[in-house]
């Protein structure tokens, strides 16, 4: 019911284990799912003006706190990453960094365009094109800048979403809007896409875990390796214009 989890719960396995225990503390389970959906604390990566919105929603109009709703300054005591502005390619590392010290379970909640798919400024050698190549996002907050009341319907969708979690649902990555024809793909492939490259997500792990105490691993580093060289030889694949059909051969 749970073969998806990234951690450890004893409790749980030991009431799996016994049987009839978990009828007898179906009660208990409510609270901690009542516990877990409205003590959501939020690790802030504001970078631009979503910031500024995101500063608003916890100020006295909408009050982020009165949903049990708190912001953290330290990512080992939150359980939900709100990003709200743009990422650049240098900083992506140390938000990666950032998440992976996170305990589980942990959401990630994409704020505004920018975060989404970068924009007006997805095109820009120096902005990552949507967190999404490098975080898994559950919840997507549209918008140039989402004011409040839009923050406080995406932390309501990423309550339901815990509850279906506790619930023992599978947990999907949010539904993401098919990119239009007219615009330019990412040059990264997202997470959920079935051509990514498990290259990629080994190299952008390993990029983040090595920053720090003078062993950070540059680009040219990366590309030099291994694994670097399999992903630049896979993605220069995906990039190439697919050959165009022969015409078929016509019958006497």
């Amino acid at each position: 019911m749970e073969d998806d989890r990234a951690f450890t719960h004893p409790l749980y396995d030991f009431m799996a284990r016994m049987p009839g225990l978990d009828v007898a503390t179906t009660s208990v389970d409510k609270l901690l799912t009542w516990g877990a959906s409205n003590a959501l604390w939020i690790f802030p990566m504001a970078t631009s003006c979503c910031g500024i919105e995101f500063m608003a929603a916890a100020a006295s109009r909408v009050d982020l706190d009165r949903m049990g709703t708190i912001v953290r300054g330290t990512p080992r005591q939150s359980d939900v990453m709100v990003v709200a502005g743009t990422i650049t390619v240098k900083m992506a590392p140390r938000v990666k960094k950032l998440w992976d010290q996170m305990p589980e379970p942990k959401w990630c909640l994409a704020m505004g365009s920018c975060a989404i798919s970068g924009d007006f400024y997805r095109d820009i050698y120096s902005v990552v094109p949507g967190i999404d190549t490098f975080l898994p996002v559950d919840v997507y907050v549209p918008g140039c800048p989402p004011n409040p009341e839009e923050l406080m319907h995406g932390l309501l969708r990423l309550q339901e979403k815990i509850r279906a979690f506790r619930a023992g649902k599978p947990r999907g990555a949010a539904e993401r809007p098919p990119t239009p024809e007219h615009m330019r793909r990412p040059s990264l492939p997202r997470l959920d896409d079935p051509t990514r490259p498990d290259e990629l997500s080994l190299l952008q792990t390993q990029s983040a875990g090595s920053l720090g105490h003078g062993t950070e691993m540059n680009l040219i580093e990366l590309r030099r390796s291994k694994a670097g060289e399999a992903l630049a030889a896979k993605l220069a694949a995906l990039r190439a214009p697919a050959a165009p059909a022969e015409p078929a051969e016509k019958k006497e």
